[in-house]
């Protein structure tokens, strides 16, 4: 559904990722994911109302979106499809005055009515992907964990008769 040029123009350009649904427990996708962003560089904003004043891998966890002082590329969606209607509609309240040009729902999460509000407002929107894995995927990372991506390989091709 989604080109490997378009994820990796996205991972290439965006800098800083609000989180939401971002966890403070280490046995949890989101702070898996978190934590294996910010060691690619990225900047991660943890955003979780449960949470909020706390810290979750050195980052202040906001309580929402709005709540952030700073500006971010990108919402990393890590809620369930439902709630992720309301997520959206606050990035796209939020996003001329925060920056924010990308919308990606982590794996499972899908809301069509949602994606075709955030095309609707210019922001470019990715569903039921994660950023981690792609990223590992696009950049040659899962080779070295010893799975087979198919995209680099030093066997020698079969030859046809």
């Amino acid at each position: 559904m989604y080109s490997d040029d378009l994820l990796t123009t996205i991972l290439k350009s965006v800098r800083t990722i609000a989180m939401v649904g971002a966890s403070p427990k280490w046995v949890r996708p989101s702070n898996f994911a978190m934590k294996y962003l910010q060691g690619k560089g990225y900047r991660v904003i943890p955003v979780n109302p449960g949470q909020a004043g706390s810290e979750i891998l050195g980052e202040t966890v906001y309580g929402s979106l709005g709540d952030i002082a700073d500006t971010f590329d990108m919402v990393d969606i890590f809620r369930n499809s439902e709630a992720a209607g309301p997520i959206v509609d606050e990035a796209i309240e939020l996003a001329q005055v925060k920056g924010i040009s990308v919308i990606w729902m982590q794996l499972g999460v899908i809301n069509e009515e949602a994606c075709k509000r955030a095309e609707a407002a210019g922001l470019m929107v990715i569903m039921d992907r994660c950023p981690k894995i792609e990223y590992a995927r696009l950049f040659s990372e899962l080779g070295w964990a010893g799975i087979n991506t198919g995209i680099i390989s030093s066997k020698r091709p079969k030859l046809r008769a």
